[in-house]
C-alpha cells in the first residue's frame, strides 16, 4: 500500500508541473478560500460588544470555561504547580502499582507501536510512558510554530498588549488542560489484551452517558471527531507547511529563489517525506526526530535569551509597552477587547488548552491515578505559552522599538515566521538558517503528532480498517501541498476555525464532567497525603 500511495504522488508530479504555468498557487488559494470561507464566517461570527467592538462568540466558552475550572478546582493551576513538578521528577512513582497498558494495533505503526509514544519510550518499552516522557512528548508537539509564527501574527494585529493576554490565557488554560487530560485517562477504553483508546470522543460518549446524557454525548463526540479531523488538516498540517515554506523561500533568496512562487513544489516534497513517515518506517525515524526536536527547542530558547541579554536594558520598557498596550492600545482595531481577542486566539492555537487534542496522547500513559496525568499536563500551557511565547514576544517588541521596522502594529504580517526571523537577526545575523532548520523540524514533528490525533478521530467515525487508515493518511499528505500553496490569511483562518470548533463540544463535556475530575483529584491527593 505504501508503494501505491507513493506512486500516486509520482503521478501528481507532472500534473503539478504542467499546472505551474497556470499559476497553481493562486488557483489553489482561490479554490480553498471559496470552499472554506463559509465555515470560517460561522465560527468567527462576531457578536456586538459595544457600538464599536465586536467579539468572536467562540471566545466565550474558551475564556469562561477556563475561568470556571480555575475557580471550581480552587486554583489548581497555581496550587498544583509544584505537585506537578514533583510528579514529573518521579517523587510519587511508588504510588503506582506498575500495571501498564498496551496500545491498540489499530492505531499503531507497522511495528506495533503507538505513534505519539514511540519517540519517548526506552528500549524495553511496551507502548507505555512515564509522566516525564508524556510531558516531553506533548511539548515536542506543542512548542513550535505557534510560538514562533503565531506570536508574531498576534502582535502584528493586536500590538504588544496581546502578549499580556497570551500570558493570562496560558495561566487559565492550565486548568482546562488539567481537566481534559484527567478525563482522558479516566474514560479511556481498555480493549482485549489491554489495548487503550482515549480522547474526547470517548469521555464525551461514555462520561455523558454516565450522567444521563447519552444522546448528547454521542452527538458531541461525533462533532468533536469531525472537527478534530479538520484540525489535523489545518493547524496540525497546513499552518506548519505554510510557515515552513515562507521561511524556506525567504532564506533561500526570496524572489531570487528557485522555489519562489512554487509553494506546491515545496509542499509536494514535504508531503512525500511526511507520507513515508506516517505510512511506514516511523519507529526509527521518529526516535531520531525525538532527539533532534528538543535540541532545537533548546537552541531557540537560548537564541531568545541571547537577544534579550543583548538588549537587557530595554526589557523594562518592553514590559511597559506590553502592559500599557493591554489596556490602552493605540490604533489597534477593537481597542483593549481587540487586543484581548488576539492574545487568547493565539494562546489557544499554541497550547491547545481546552481543545481536547492533548488528551488523546495522555490517555495512554502508565498510571493508576487519572489526576496525576492531569497535573502533569497543566505544566504544558505554562512552558509553552507563559515562558516560550513571552520570550518570542519580548524579542519582537524590543526589536521593533524606535522604528525597528519588524512590523507595523495593527496590520497583519504576511508571514509570522519571517517577522520573527527579522527580530532575531537584529542581534544574531545568521539566525535565519538556524530558524529554518528548527521550523522544518518543528513542522515535521507537529504534523506527525497531529496525523495521529486526526486518524484517531477518523477511525472513531469510519472504523479502524487499513483502507480507512490509508485513506486518511493520503488526504493528510494532500493538505500539506495545499497548505504550502495558499496565503497565510486563508491558512490561519481555516486553522483557527477548526481548532476553535473542536473546543466547543469539548468544553461542554468538560463542564458537565468536572465532578469526576474533582473525585480523581481528591483520590490522588489523599494517596499523596497517606504516603507522607
Amino acid at each position: 500500500m505504501k508503494k501505491i500511495i507513493l506512486s500516486l504522488f509520482a503521478l501528481l508530479m507532472p500534473l503539478l508541473i504542467f499546472a505551474q504555468d497556470q499559476g497553481i498557487d493562486e488557483k489553489i488559494n482561490e479554490v480553498f478560500g471559496n470552499l472554506t470561507g463559509w465555515f470560517v464566517k460561522i465560527i468567527f461570527y462576531q457578536i456586538p460588544f459595544t457600538d464599536d467592538i465586536k467579539v468572536f462568540w467562540v471566545l466565550f466558552p474558551l475564556i469562561l470555561g477556563a475561568i470556571y475550572f480555575t475557580i471550581y478546582f480552587k486554583g489548581i493551576n497555581f496550587k498544583g504547580f509544584f505537585t506537578a513538578i514533583n510528579i514529573v521528577r518521579g517523587k510519587y512513582d511508588d504510588l503506582e502499582t506498575g500495571g501498564g497498558v498496551d496500545v491498540s494495533p489499530d492505531i499503531t505503526t507497522n511495528d506495533g507501536d503507538l505513534l505519539d509514544t514511540i519517540r519517548v519510550e526506552g528500549e524495553h518499552g511496551q507502548g507505555e510512558v512515564s509522566h516525564f516522557q508524556a510531558l516531553t512528548a506533548a511539548l515536542s508537539g506543542t512548542v513550535g510554530l505557534g510560538n514562533i509564527a503565531g506570536v508574531a501574527v498576534a502582535l502584528s494585529i493586536g500590538g504588544p498588549g496581546a502578549t499580556f493576554w497570551m500570558i493570562i490565557a496560558g495561566f487559565l488554560g492550565m486548568a482546562s488542560k488539567f481537566t481534559e487530560c484527567t478525563l482522558g485517562v479516566r474514560f479511556r477504553e481498555i480493549g482485549e489484551g489491554g489495548v487503550v483508546y482515549g480522547g474526547p470522543m470517548y469521555y464525551l460518549k461514555k462520561g455523558l452517558a454516565s450522567k444521563g446524557f447519552a444522546g448528547l454525548g454521542k452527538v458531541l463526540a461525533v462533532m468533536f471527531a469531525i472537527m478534530c479531523v479538520g484540525g489535523s488538516f489545518g493547524g496540525g498540517n497546513m499552518f506548519q507547511a505554510n510557515q515552513a515554506f515562507a521561511l524556506f523561500e525567504t532564506v533561500t533568496g526570496g524572489e531570487e529563489s528557485f522555489f519562489y512562487g512554487k509553494g506546491w513544489l515545496f509542499g509536494l516534497i514535504m508531503s512525500i517525506l511526511v507520507g513515508i513517515v506516517i505510512i511506514g518506517g516511523i519507529k526509527s525515524i521518529a526516535k531520531v526526530t525525538d532527539k533532534i526536536v528538543p535540541i532545537m527547542v533548546g537552541v531557540y530558547v537560548i537564541s531568545a535569551l541571547i537577544v534579550l541579554a543583548a538588549n537587557i536594558t530595554l526589557i523594562p520598557a518592553a514590559f511597559g509597552e506590553i502592559l500599557s498596550g493591554a489596556f490602552a492600545p493605540l490604533g489597534i482595531a477593537g481597542g483593549a477587547v481587540g487586543v484581548l481577542i488576539q492574545g487568547f486566539k493565539r494562546a489557544a492555537f499554541s497550547n491547545e488548552a481546552g481543545i481536547g487534542s492533548a488528551s488523546i496522547a495522555h490517555s495512554a500513559v502508565k498510571t493508576d491515578y487519572a489526576a496525576s496525568e492531569g497535573l502533569v499536563a497543566l505544566l504544558e500551557p505554562f512552558i509553552d505559552t507563559v515562558l516560550v511565547c513571552t520570550m518570542t514576544a519580548l524579542v519582537i517588541v524590543i526589536s521593533n522599538m524606535d522604528g525597528g521596522g519588524v512590523m507595523a502594529y495593527g496590520t497583519e504580517v504576511p508571514s509570522g515566521v519571517t517577522a520573527t526571523q527579522s527580530a532575531f537577526e537584529t542581534v544574531i545575523p545568521s539566525f535565519g538558517y538556524i530558524l529554518l532548520i528548527a521550523v522544518i523540524l518543528f513542522a515535521f514533528s507537529t504534523m506527525i503528532s497531529w496525523s495521529y490525533y486526526g486518524y484517531q478521530a477518523w477511525a472513531y467515525l469510519f472504523g479502524r480498517s487499513k483502507q480507512q487508515e490509508y485513506a486518511y493518511k493520503f488526504l493528510f499528505c494532500i493538505f500539506v501541498i495545499i497548505g504550502s500553496s495558499i496565503t497565510l490569511g486563508n491558512v490561519i483562518d481555516f486553522s483557527d476555525a477548526m481548532i476553535f470548533a473542536m473546543m466547543v463540544p469539548n468544553m461542554i463535556g468538560l463542564v458537565i464532567l468536572a465532578p469526576y475530575v474533582k473525585e480523581e483529584l481528591e483520590k490522588y491527593m489523599k494517596a499523596i497525603k497517606d504516603k507522607s
